[in-house]
């Protein structure tokens, strides 16, 4: 590995944000948020300080020269004392994760060589900070890839993306050297397609549905290897740890949420989505005004995508660890604004109508499951006068929670019970009969 430099991503380029509004979506990278008081200063962008389309020369100039030994034993270390969680939704660590997979290999008569998969699968509606990061720092990614798969002793590498975000990872792999050891894989766009046991289905066996898994992918993933599933993004900060080292990483955000992240931020007309860099532990109000969304705007928060949670726009931090009361989860990095004449029993009915029809459909609570409870939130929504209707919404989370193959009729109970408590009042007035909300079905 690397040892710790004293250089820092360079700043962007003149003109780098209206380049990258023109030419991806609205998207505007920023620098990071000036965080609250419990989290880091200000500082630079990290993982776009390349700029734009970033090729490998303008990779080089603003990240300088990638050394094929950084990914040597130590960076596992490294990445232990980083603290880096995963930011595709889990927030597991991720030197846990790589250590177990290099120490699976080692067991047993035959060293089973590790797999690494970078996984850029973005199925959740809200959110597009990976397609970004894909479209603009492809090499980046790359070189966490190449850093983990060396730390693992050689492991063959994947990168498993949608379609729209392969030409330019193609192009980053032809024009810098072995970019012919990694194999490209096209992901379905579907909810589940980047479910870690669905991308090692998918890449093994063209049909993107979890497995249900009697053995963790670090012991027998794809072809029976050991396995590591891991976000782009993450990779990106692997890369980032493996050049500058863990003391420079811990340079932003908190403690306990040490680094950076990318956020997928979005809300009502005429706010544009927008992708933003915010240190760990930043605080959510001013997350939502960087964005143009100023608190008095917005009534209620989705933070971590369609399986995440709702909240009020109050002091939270954006933290995977911390008191529930003054914390909520990125999960997939997804912060969405409901706007003050939304519906907020409309808008999850909409959701959870959507998750319904996501499923794997491999197993009961989802097929029977969750459809249930897309067609009682559709019934609230619309103004049904039946209080027993919540107790029947409670009841059915209760039934298909931690009985799936795999973690998506969870999520959308969790979504679920998160809209019961924050929307309290609104479900007591459709129940009532009319909706509070201007645009509301039952109004």
């Amino acid at each position: 590995m690397s040892q710790a430099r004293d250089t820092r991503p360079s700043a962007p380029r003149d003109g780098y944000q209206d380049a990258y509004r023109d030419d991806f979506n609205g998207t505007v990278p920023t620098a990071p948020l000036q965080a609250p008081q419990h989290a880091s200063p200000r500082q630079e962008p990290r993982l776009l300080a390349a700029g734009p389309e970033a090729d490998w020369a303008r990779h080089l100039e603003a990240f300088g020269p990638w050394e094929p030994q950084a990914g040597g034993p130590g960076l596992l270390d490294a990445l232990g004392a980083s603290g880096l969680t995963g930011r595709g939704g889990a927030a597991f660590e991720t030197w846990r994760k790589a250590t177990a997979a290099a120490g699976t290999g080692k067991k047993g008569v035959f060293t089973a060589r590790p797999v690494v998969i970078a996984n850029g699968a973005e199925g959740e509606p809200l959110s597009f900070k990976d397609r970004t990061l894909l479209a603009h720092a492809p090499h980046l990614v790359l070189d966490g890839l190449f850093a983990l798969g060396g730390a693992l002793g050689g492991a063959g590498l994947y990168v498993y993306a949608p379609a729209v975000t392969l030409p330019p990872v193609q192009q980053a792999l032809a024009e810098r050297p072995g970019g012919k050891r990694v194999r490209v894989v096209q992901s379905p766009e579907t909810f589940i397609s980047g479910e870690s046991s669905a991308v090692v289905n998918m890449i093994g066996n063209g049909a993107a549905v979890p497995t249900d898994q009697r053995r963790r992918l670090s012991e027998s993933g794809l072809h029976g290897r050991p396995t590591l599933v891991v976000n782009v993004e993450t990779l990106a900060q692997v890369a980032l740890i493996a050049r500058y080292g863990a003391p420079w990483f811990r340079e932003a955000g908190t403690p306990t949420d040490p680094g950076t992240r990318l956020v997928s931020v979005s809300g009502p007309a005429p706010v544009r989505d927008v992708v933003l860099e915010v240190p760990g532990g930043a605080d959510l109000s001013a997350v939502l005004a960087e964005a143009g969304m100023p608190s008095g705007s917005v009534s209620a928060v989705l933070v971590g995508g369609y399986h995440g949670r709702w909240v009020r726009p109050a002091e939270h931090a954006l933290s995977p660890v911390g008191p529930p009361a003054r914390t909520v989860r990125p999960g997939a990095g997804v912060i969405h604004a409901l706007g003050t004449d939304a519906c907020g029993i409309q808008a999850t009915a909409g959701i959870v109508s959507y998750l319904a029809g996501q499923s794997a459909r491999q197993c009961g609570p989802c097929m029977f499951g969750l459809p249930a409870m897309a067609s009682v939130l559709n019934r609230i929504a619309g103004g049904e006068r039946n209080p027993r209707l919540t107790a029947e919404l409670d009841r059915l989370g209760r039934l298909v929670s931690g009985r799936g193959a795999c973690r998506h009729p969870e999520g959308t109970t969790g979504l679920v019970g998160s809209a019961l408590e924050v929307f309290a009042a609104d479900f007591r007035a459709h129940l009532s009969g009319y909706c509070a909300a201007p645009g509301g079905a039952a109004a």
